[in-house]
């Protein structure tokens, strides 16, 4: 299957979409170091160092890269502090913080699974 091929099969357009829609973003959301970003950032704004101290095992350039992807996509914003460009931190936009019921809804699913393992 190619990458933008799904096995959607609606005869509808707009499902056709939706279908599209809902695996890019499965896809983006499931980048590795994502999702527990986001999950950093619900809880308020953040600065580089407390996101990658609260992240183990993230490096600080794939950190960077996926704040950036976050920043492009409208989720997340970078915010200078005391006018100084060198002390920033991130935090979530309106749009970013929509995510946090799906979030909330993969971890659940998550602490049910492992409850099931034992």
């Amino acid at each position: 299957m190619k990458k933008n091929d799904t096995d959607c099969n609606h005869h509808s357009q707009e499902l056709k979409g939706i279908c599209l829609d809902f695996h890019g973003t499965i896809e983006f959301i499931g980048k590795r170091w994502m999702g527990i970003i986001i999950y950093q950032l619900l809880n308020g704004p953040k600065r580089f160092s407390e996101l990658a101290e609260n992240i183990p095992g993230i490096s600080d350039r794939l950190l960077t890269e996926r704040l950036r992807e976050l920043e492009k996509e409208g989720l997340v914003i970078k915010n200078a502090l005391f006018s100084s460009q060198k002390i920033v931190h991130y935090e979530l936009t309106p749009a970013g913080k929509e995510l946090e019921t799906v979030i909330s809804s993969i971890l659940t699913w998550i602490r049910i699974k492992q409850k099931r393992s034992n």
